[in-house]
């Protein structure tokens, strides 16, 4: 027995969405309760598979069925397909398991001909709507099925309106729209040297195929990148009897909300238009009217109403705001879909607390009405939605850190901070970024960078600090010299002005005005809702005071990951860290770290009394110290004169310092294996500030001293031993103690393999996922742009494995290092401090897999909370 891939709307309901595509199974669910369906069928998703796995071929099993689900059509409408007397006319839409509004393609009106429709002209005695509704046909067959570009058909149609004096397409005579459908299969012969097709049945056949091929069209494919659906999923494609809004006054066609999507009201929120089919509505082809007026629409009594009852009843029944399209064809309402409706980040809350005071959903069930990426509305300013709809990009990125920006574009740190300072908005723009460019980042409104992937230093940054960034955008042709840049064809020099979206990666060349984010309503609420839900912890990334201060208004439970190196780079501070870099002896060394100390301590003091008694994870210095080293003459002059020696004597030191390959070089624990005295320092600083603060607030400060980069049990042992050794001379100086903790970061994969040796000697492992990911891929992420694109256009990767955890590779490593460790440590601390530490997705797994805590930068913060809770009620959900 052959396969089932065809199903009526009869045979299906809500729970078949993955075989029968969202829509499609909305269908059958509003069939089964009762709403007026033109019915159909569905072609489903496995049917996708397969197509795309038999080089995109429509296979006989599959038209077969079709054929027997288009006679069981033309049973139910007593209509036949192709018929000239009476015919039967479908819509062919796509529909993927999860919503992709506008992302795939439709075709209208199919089964039409010369003969069919000279044949329904008669039967309706409305030559116009058939003519029009033929020549809409022709070009969206064309356009979708075919690949004939649609400007050629909207030329035609534009000239006419002009020839006749008219605005709108409806103003046009039958006579009109059939010349226009004599013209428009011109073009298509024209196009494709034959005659446009006239057989119903290979029409129906194309406009499928024509589906299943959208789902690798552009807007698709960025779509489900953005919104994390794997190609895999495929689409179904709904088969729908024809009703027809463009039949006069007593028909039209809507696209309506059961609540206002935009501020969350309760409120039936929509548009309408009288004598249009749908795409006129979602094309912006004409101006339709708010749904409310439809009330007073002397040519479509009781209709308002009527849609109010049914949409009410859909809300109820799927304890969501619903999102539908309907026709009204001579005066009788018919539903063609239903969707839970996408909504404003403001609306999605309100709509969710609502609901619960209405006694229609739970607490529990709020939590799941919230796309907890959505948050990042809250957090960050967003373009003004009238400006950006008439801006126009001029090139993309990846979208690295969300928000909006707009200001004039500047190409080094300083120059960022010297435009701050006199009041200028401005867009730090770089080939790439580093450490030294954290005051400029700051300052600056946005940052774009050519180089660099999504856990890149510039995407890590900024999203710690709340900018906004764009980054790898390799379309840039950089000056820096010359101090500018060329992109989409326009060149833009030092002051000009440009916009950044990070939420999209969309580059504008234009000041776009920004509209401030603000948390108000029910916010606090909601989240404490999903407090109450989640097993988890959520801490955060924090390197300063305002960071952590930040983090703490945002719902954070601790520090998971302080960045001593970013503390180095101020101005006061970085000639002290270069003498110690470029000295010769440890004495040297041991000088200009006692110089650095008071700073390295200030910053703790700082950070322990913003968390109070909250857990505060410091990990002592990674980077290699090749990133601290001057890089200009004038740089270079200001080290020589502090330490007495010649700029040449330096520069050889420096280039000495030089490597091949330095993130898998002289960093992290190694770092304090070559020289020890930079773990002392370090090692004072956190603990000495932690008893001044324990002395003058009375907190019970219990600092967590990180140790990065260990790959084997001996220089976790001897990076510990100078710890422990260095505590015990605080304490006995002091005259007073406290409890410390010792522990790792595993982002080594060998670490992961050795995690039961390595729990020996740390009380925690902080899972540093960014270097785990590209040491386990052997993809530095700072290239990983230039790479990464080809793999994903090609399909070999789904989406970006440096954004999003890889839970397979990755993942498995983790769970090896979890076993390892609790077998040793039953009681081990475990958390992931890497950017995944506040992707929804990756929460989830770090949930599964037992996990005590994520850590996330400041402003993701919100949104880790809300996909932990989301993650302990799924995991609850599947366990049933």
């Amino acid at each position: 027995m052959s396969a089932k891939y065809v199903y009526k709307f009869a045979e299906g309901d809500a729970s078949m969405r993955n075989l029968l595509g969202g829509k499609g199974a909305n269908l059958c669910e509003m069939t089964r309760l009762g709403l007026p369906i033109p019915q159909g069928f569905i072609v489903t998703t496995e049917a996708c598979a397969l197509y795309n796995s038999t080089g995109k071929v429509l296979s006989q099993d599959i038209r077969q069925q079709v054929d027997d689900a288009i006679a069981h059509l033309e049973t139910l409408n007593n209509k036949k397909f192709g018929d000239v007397k009476n015919p039967l006319l479908v819509s062919v839409r796509s529909g993927a398991r999860a919503s992709m509004p506008g992302m795939m393609d439709t075709v209208l009106n199919l089964g039409l001909n010369d003969e069919v429709a000279a044949g329904f002209a008669k039967v309706t005695g409305n030559e116009k709507f058939v003519y029009d509704s033929y020549r809409r046909f022709i070009m969206m067959f064309s356009d979708v099925v075919i690949g004939v570009a649609k400007s050629k058909f909207e030329r035609v149609l534009d000239e006419f309106k002009e020839k006749r004096g008219v605005k709108a397409d409806i103003d046009l005579s039958a006579d009109d729209f059939k010349e226009i459908v004599s013209v428009f299969k011109s073009i298509y012969k024209d196009d494709q040297g034959k005659d446009f097709p006239t057989d119903a049945k290979e029409q129906l056949y194309e406009a499928i195929s024509a589906v299943f091929r959208s789902w690798d069209n552009p807007r698709a494919f960025v779509y489900r990148h953005m919104n994390d659906i794997p190609y895999s999923w495929g689409t179904a494609v709904n088969v729908q009897t024809m009703v027809f809004g463009n039949m006069g006054e007593t028909s039209g066609t809507g696209v309506v909300f059961s609540r206002n999507v935009a501020t969350g009201d309760n409120e039936i929120y929509g548009e309408y238009m009288v004598n249009a089919q749908g795409e006129d509505v979602v094309a912006g082809i004409r101006t339709p009217k708010p749904f409310a007026e439809l009330k007073k629409e002397p040519t479509l009594p009781g209709i308002y109403d009527e849609f109010v009852t049914w949409a009410k009843k859909l809300e109820t029944h799927y304890k969501d705001v619903q999102d539908m399209e309907i026709t009204i064809e001579n005066g009788k309402l018919y539903f063609l879909q239903t969707r839970n409706a996408k909504r404003t980040a403001h609306a999605a809350l309100k709509i969710a607390v609502d609901l619960v005071n209405e006694g229609l959903i739970t607490e529990t069930e709020a939590l799941t009405k919230v796309d907890a990426k959505q948050l990042d509305q809250l957090l960050h300013p967003t373009f003004d939605p009238k400006a950006l709809k008439a801006a126009k990009s001029i090139g993309s990125g990846l979208p690295a850190s969300p928000g909006a920006a707009a200001g004039k574009v500047v190409f080094t740190a300083e120059t960022a901070e010297v435009q701050s300072k006199a009041g200028e908005r401005v867009i730090l723009v770089r080939l790439e970024t580093s450490p030294e460019d954290i005051v400029g980042m700051n300052v600056a409104q946005g940052i774009l960078t050519v180089r660099g992937g999504m856990t890149s230093h510039a995407a890590v940054v900024a999203r710690g600090m709340g900018r906004c960034c764009v980054s790898g955008c390799e379309a840039i042709k950089m000056n820096e010299r010359e101090k500018n840049f060329e992109l989409g064809g326009k060149k833009f020099s030092e002051g000009d002005y440009i916009s950044l979206d990070g939420s999209t990666g969309k580059i504008y060349g234009e000041d776009i005005p920004t509209v401030q984010a603000e948390i108000v309503g029910d916010f606090g609420l909601f989240m404490s809702w999903a407090d109450k839900s989640r097993v988890l912890k959520v801490r955060t990334n924090a390197d300063t005071p305002k960071d952590a201060k930040n983090a703490l208004e945002l719902g954070a439970e601790g520090i998971g990951l302080t960045r001593t190196e970013h503390m180095f780079f101020e101005e006061d501070r970085i000639p002290k860290m270069r003498r110690m870099i470029l000295s010769d002896t440890v004495e040297e060394r041991r000088e200009a770290l006692n110089e650095l100390l008071p700073f390295q301590k200030a910053d703790f003091v700082g950070i322990y009394e913003i968390m109070g008694e909250l857990p505060v994870t410091i990990r002592l210095l990674d980077p290699p110290l090749h990133e601290f080293l001057p890089h200009t003459d004038a740089e270079f002059e200001i080290v020589a004169k502090d330490m007495g020696k010649s700029i040449d004597e330096l520069k050889t030191k420096a280039v000495a310092l030089h490597e091949l390959n330095p993130m898998m070089g002289h960093r992290g624990c190694r770092l304090a294996v070559s020289y020890p005295e930079i773990a002392e320092m370090q090692t004072r600083a956190i603990l000495e500030a932690a008893l001044e603060v324990k002395k003058s607030k009375g907190f019970d400060i219990a600092p967590e001293i990180m140790i990065p980069l260990v790959g084997d049990i001996k220089e976790l042992r001897y990076v510990k031993d100078i710890i422990d050794n260095t505590a015990k001379d605080v304490f006995a100086k002091e005259g007073a103690t406290l409890n410390y903790h010792v522990g790792t970061m595993i982002e080594i994969p060998r670490a992961a393999l050795i995690a039961d040796e390595i729990a020996k000697d740390a009380e925690f492992f902080s899972f540093g996922t960014n270097d785990l990911t590209q040491m386990t891929y052997g993809l530095s992420r700072d290239d990983a742009g230039r790479i990464l694109k080809d793999y994903i256009d090609k399909n070999i990767y789904e989406g970006d494995p440096t954004a999003k955890l890889d839970q397979i590779g990755v993942g498995a490593l983790m769970e090896i290092a979890v076993e390892k460790g609790k077998i040793t440590r039953p009681d081990i601390k475990l958390g992931i401090c890497g950017e995944h530490g506040g992707d929804p997705s990756s929460i989830e797994f770090c949930h599964r897999i037992g996990l005590s805590y994520v850590s996330c930068s400041p402003f993701r913060v919100p949104i880790a909370r809300l996909a932990a809770a989301q993650a302990a009620l799924k995991v609850t959900s599947d366990q049933r």
